[in-house]
């Protein structure tokens, strides 16, 4: 019985060789087990193959043996005689030849029928619904595809489509003429390059709105907005007030989309302030500071400003708290609330109309990041969620500092030390913590360090 089990064993593998030589698929198996063709007769006398699993542990020996020989004598089952090498196996072109011959032209004429007659508007609610990221590719396709951009048609589609999870731009230490555009949804980065933008100084993101990033040059003077997409530019006119000191920026659009037109505020600490309106092209100065505002306003330049209902919310210091402006009415407001004990790297956050807090808490020699919601009743922080303390123990003893880039729903936080240098993303409604992939160099391996950025809404139809 033994010898006649290990004779078996052995044909099943020479047969597993034979298949595997001649690039039969094989069904996956558990076990020993034994794999043969029978035939089955059709009506119209044509014999086709089909695999049979047989597994050895649940019989004996002499049954498989008897299917073997049952298996050998219908001709479509052979062994491999001693000493006696298998047959050549033919090219892989030579047996695709005759596939190849016959479905190309088909193929072809399959697809003119379809495409020649395919619906206009059907063919952009269609691309509408695409991913963000294939617009980088299909874009370049033909200039027809890339004229959809300027179609109001294409653009009522868009409007139709589910808002997509914000985008991140990002500016990296390595290179800082140039972003890197991170998708959450694919978990992937992109390195799109804005020719319009500045190149013999360094320009910023510092805030957005309706898909569109405003840039403001290191030196404080010269504001951009773009469409990161789209590649859509402008530059806006200079400001009427010449502040060289260092300035927050908050943006707002005028209704649902930036079609509507939008607006950019600047202050600084002085309390000198101006809004940019784009419907206009100009840039005003709606007032003074009330004297209810205690300056110096020592606002927070590492927290960028939180859009709700068109009204903008700065983090202040010096007392700690929030002042807010509405861009509407043009009202100033200030809002005196403590912060948590032991905090480091504060910044505003916003999701569903909440206000919300994100910042290192340091005590002793171990930090973690932490998440706060404002109450509205009693202005004060309740810690609502922080980071998973596996995750935190690599901060145990390190000088940590957070980046937070984008502020809405959905955040990247940047922590780094000299040892590290770490990307997370954190989705405000669910409470997700993700780790984000390291941002490469084009066509590299060497990891870039990520600066300062903001997020943004990706929008084909955004324009300046």
């Amino acid at each position: 019985m033994e010898e006649e089990l290990a004779m078996l064993r052995q044909f099943i593998g020479q047969l597993v060789d034979l298949f595997n030589l001649y690039g039969s698929p094989l069904p996956p198996f558990d076990s020993l087990q034994l794999l043969h063709f029978h035939n089955q007769q059709q009506n119209n006398n044509n014999n086709n193959n089909r695999w049979c699993v047989l597994n050895l542990d649940d019989g004996s020996a002499d049954d498989y043996c008897s299917l073997v020989m049952a298996a050998g004598k219908s001709r479509r089952f052979k062994m491999l005689e001693p000493g006696k090498p298998p047959a050549s196996k033919k090219p892989r072109k030579e047996r695709n030849r005759g596939k190849s011959v016959g479905t190309t032209s088909s193929n072809e004429v399959m697809q003119q029928e379809i495409w020649k007659e395919f619906p206009e508007d059907l063919f952009e609610a269609v691309i509408a619904r695409l991913p963000i990221a294939t617009f980088f590719r299909f874009r370049s396709v033909c200039q027809k595809w890339n004229s959809l951009l300027d179609s109001r048609s294409f653009s009522q589609h868009c409007s139709q489509v589910p808002q997509a999870n914000p985008w991140f731009y990002t500016i990296t230490h390595e290179n800082v003429n140039s972003g890197a555009m991170y998708d959450p949804s694919l978990k992937k980065w992109h390195h799109p390059t804005i020719s319009y933008l500045p190149t013999k100084m360094i320009v910023l993101p510092v805030a957005s709105a309706g898909g569109l990033v405003c840039f403001l040059d290191i030196g404080h003077r010269n504001f951009y907005v773009c469409n990161p997409l789209t590649q859509s530019f402008k530059e806006l006119p200079p400001r009427s007030v010449k502040v060289w000191s260092r300035v927050a920026v908050g943006m707002t659009l005028n209704g649902s989309a930036a079609s509507g037109g939008y607006k950019i505020l600047w202050v600084c600490c002085d309390g000198e302030y101006e809004v940019y309106d784009s419907l206009k092209n100009s840039w005003t100065r709606p007032g003074s500071m009330p004297s209810f505002i205690k300056l110096p306003l020592s606002l927070n330049f590492r927290s960028q400003a939180v859009s709700l209902g068109g009204t903008l919310y700065f983090m202040r210091s010096d007392p700690e708290g929030i002042v807010s402006y509405d861009m509407v009415t043009g009202v100033w407001k200030q809002f005196v609330m403590p912060a948590p004990l032991h905090l480091s790297d504060p910044t505003l956050a916003e999701c569903g109309g909440r206000i919300m807090l994100v910042g290192l808490l340091t005590k002793n020699a171990a930090t973690c990041v932490c998440i706060w919601e404002l109450q509205k009743m009693t202005l004060l922080w309740k810690e609502v969620d922080r980071m998973p303390n596996i995750w935190c123990l690599d901060f145990y003893g390190k000088h940590v500092r957070m980046t937070c880039l984008g502020n809405t729903g959905l955040l990247m936080l940047s922590l780094r030390s000299r040892q590290m240098n770490r990307l997370v993303s954190y989705n405000v409604a669910s409470r997700e913590w993700l780790k984000v992939p390291g941002c490469l160099v084009p066509r590299g391996k060497k990891r870039q360090w990520i600066a300062c950025g903001t997020a943004f809404n990706p929008c084909l139809t955004a324009t300046t």
